[in-house]
C-alpha cells in the first residue's frame, strides 16, 4: 500500500483542478534512473491493466506492478518552509546511500 498525508493530499487536488486532470489519480512509480538507481515519478494518469489502485486522504493513487515492490509502505508528504515547498516520499524500501537531491534512492 502507498499511502500520503492530508498535506499532500490537499496540495495534489489543487494542482489537478489546476491542470484539468480532474477524475484521474495520481500514479506513482519508481523508475531507473538517478545517481542512486531509481527515482520517483508522479503524474496524473487513468488506471492501466495490472495496475494496483489505493485511497489516502480523499486522493486514488495508482501503482504499476514493477513499482510495487518497490514503494510498498512508502508515504508521499508535501512540506512547506520558509522559502521552500516539496513533496517528500518516506519509502521504507529505500536504503542508505540515496543522492544529496532526495530524487532517487537504492533498494
Amino acid at each position: 500500500m502507498v499511502t500520503m498525508t492530508a498535506a499532500a493530499a490537499e496540495k495534489l487536488r489543487g494542482i489537478r483542478e489546476q491542470e484539468g486532470h480532474s477524475g484521474k489519480a495520481l500514479r506513482v512509480r519508481a523508475v531507473p534512473g538517478g545517481c542512486a538507481g531509481y527515482q520517483y515519478d508522479m503524474a496524473f494518469d487513468d488506471m492501466q491493466a495490472g495496475d494496483h489502485k489505493f485511497e489516502s486522504n480523499g486522493l486514488e493513487l495508482v501503482v504499476d506492478a514493477d513499482s510495487l515492490p518497490l514503494l510498498t509502505g512508502s508515504e508521499i508528504d508535501f512540506e512547506e518552509t520558509f522559502g521552500a515547498a516539496s513533496f517528500k516520499i518516506k519509502n521504507p524500501n529505500a536504503r542508505g546511500g540515496g543522492c544529496g537531491c532526495g530524487k532517487s534512492f537504492q533498494t
